[in-house]
């Protein structure tokens, strides 16, 4: 039915309601409705069977929350605040997340499962492999929950990026299109990776997509209109280094020249295409000195040739004294065969370039990097390439991976903050099969700190139940799961003495008396406070911060109503 023509299912549609005049009862009536419901469904898009998770079954009867694993904590430095490792199913912890980070995640990025044919996708805690008739309809199922509480964490300028293979990226296109809205898609990244894992029969694939989706396409382009995204240019090293060993060679100019317009066909070194000159200042691509309407069109002189070059057409883009410049700082590359005079634009004073939807990364550093840190993990994504994407944004921004893996994220979240001073944040999601969030994701964040040093919290999901036979109240026992929250929100520690939480009014104004001046204190918007009280909070000039009720107000006001 879903490939009928618009003409042939209105046609069918009254046909049906001619049939509902003749046959009135119920039985004929129901059937009716029942057809004419699959005539009028969504007549574009996905269309799969719906999957549900036995995590889902869990929240039923449960109310997923936070505890945190003290041991595993990290404090580099006590004045700066914290990231988070949050160890569990992921849609457990994007579930708490919505209640403390709804519409504040700036950058997302995730690495979710490929669903491949010779790598089966866990589902359900079952393997699902290739011949599951139901095998991309449980991927879906399984990203499109996840995904639309992603779009609520993002902020209204907010990114997120998804890398994926061919074998879900067809449908992750059209799931996210539905999900984000097709205005708000931003560009599909194609990353040659460089590998040779793929033994296939007819074409070798050495590349995987990343797609690129906008919280709110027209937000983000106000906010970026006169701050335009900007990244390096791939392996901008590499590439220096290869000039320098051709030099090593003892090759003329021209020589290398040659080699630099042959090393840039291959693709990861395709930024560098037109950089294949070189004076005592480095590397540098020959620019249009014209290219302007009413330009200067006074000649210039030849030091080659001593002889006037030829103007472009509409004059020099630079006045007579500008260009004088350019000629006395060496800034103009002169030709003998008459060509025009261009200008010199060096590699190293534009390292910076719009992201290219082409990219290209050698993985095999970032096995080395792993195995030194003898940590075990296939395919883990490449540390230059995730630099690259959330380099993009600026130094407060707050990422989140909600497929944490190797936790590449939060290692080139601090590679970043190292580099240019800055203050950005990672929270980290990912379960613990194989021991994959202990032994790998979190193992990893701690061999970073000699090098990375940064606060880090370890927490867990758990569950309390809504009803229990001893018909304890709900409201307390959620109470011993608020600091987790509290300190989730606000990216801190509630450390009992710059930062304090007060959960009751008991012993209000002696507990006041107890914090230091300027401390932080965080406190239930249900603890009323009197006028003495609030004097002292305002004399001892501390920093009150509401907790707010929609933390656990919904589970609360939903097992009430049971």
């Amino acid at each position: 039915m879903s490939n009928l023509s618009q003409e042939k299912r209105k046609e069918m549609l009254e046909y049906i309601n001619k049939l509902k005049e003749i046959h009135k009862d119920d039985e004929s009536i129901i059937a009716l409705e029942k057809i004419e419901t699959a005539l009028t469904e969504k007549k574009y898009g996905l269309v799969w069977e719906e999957h549900e998770e036995e995590v889902d079954k869990q929240l039923v009867h449960n109310i997923p929350v936070f505890t945190e694993v003290e041991e595993k904590k990290i404090i580099a430095d006590e004045n700066e605040g914290f990231n988070f490792l949050l160890e569990g199913d992921n849609l457990h912890s994007l579930k708490l997340l919505e209640k403390t980070h709804k519409g504040n995640i700036d950058v997302i990025y995730i690495d979710p499962p490929y669903n491949t044919k010779n790598k089966e996708f866990v589902y359900n805690d079952t393997r699902v492999g290739e011949d599951d008739m139901y095998r991309h309809s449980k991927w879906i199922s399984f990203m499109s929950e996840r995904l639309l509480i992603a779009k609520e964490l993002m902020s209204d300028e907010g990114v997120i990026f998804i890398s994926i293979d061919d074998n879900e990226q067809a449908q992750l296109k059209i799931l996210c299109d539905d999900i984000f809205g097709e205005k708000n898609f931003i560009a599909n990244i194609i990353r040659n990776t460089n590998s040779s894992k793929n033994q296939s029969l007819y074409i070798s694939v050495s590349h995987e997509y990343c797609l690129v989706y906008s919280k709110d396409y027209e937000k983000l382009a106000a906010k970026h209109k006169d701050n335009k995204w900007e990244t390096d240019k791939n392996n901008v090293d590499e590439y220096i280094q290869k000039v320098k060993q051709l030099q090593k060679l003892g090759l003329s100019h021209e020589e290398i020249t040659k080699e630099l317009k042959e090393l840039t066909k291959y693709p990861r070194f395709i930024d560098f295409t037109n950089y294949w000159y070189f004076d005592e200042r480095g590397l540098y691509q020959k620019a249009d000195l014209g290219g302007v309407k009413n330009g200067n069109k006074t000649p210039i002189i030849n030091p080659l040739t001593n002889k006037e070059d030829p103007v472009p057409p509409g004059g020099f883009r630079y006045n007579a004294e500008k260009l004088q410049e350019l000629i006395d700082d060496n800034r103009i590359h002169f030709h003998t065969d008459g060509s025009l005079p261009r200008l010199k634009r060096y590699l190293l004073e534009n390292k910076k370039q719009r992201p290219k939807s082409i990219m290209s990364d050698d993985q095999r550093p970032d096995y080395t990097l792993l195995k030194k840190m003898n940590i075990d993990f296939d395919n883990p994504k490449q540390l230059t390439f995730m630099k690259r994407i959330l380099g993009i944004f600026d130094e407060n921004t707050v990422y989140l991976d909600f497929f944490a893996g190797s936790g590449t994220t939060g290692h080139a979240v601090m590679q970043l903050n190292k580099e240019d001073g800055g203050k950005r944040k990672y929270i980290l999601c990912t379960n613990n099969e194989n021991k994959i969030c202990e032994e790998v994701t979190y193992k990893r964040l701690r061999n970073i700190q000699d090098d990375l040093p940064h606060n880090l919290k370890y927490f867990k999901t758990d569950f309390t139940p809504k009803f229990t036979e001893d018909e304890d109240i709900l409201s307390f026992r959620l109470l011993d799961h608020i600091k987790e929250m509290v300190e989730l929100e606000n990216m801190c520690e509630i450390d009992g003495e710059n930062r304090v939480i007060i959960l009751s009014d008991e012993n209000l104004k002696q507990n006041i008396e107890k914090i230091k001046d300027e401390a932080y204190l965080y406190m239930p918007v249900y603890i009323l406070l009197s006028t003495e009280v609030k004097k002292l909070i305002e004399k001892k000039k501390i920093n009150l911060v509401k907790i707010p009720e929609y933390y656990f107000m919904d589970e609360l006001r939903e097992a009430n109503e049971i």
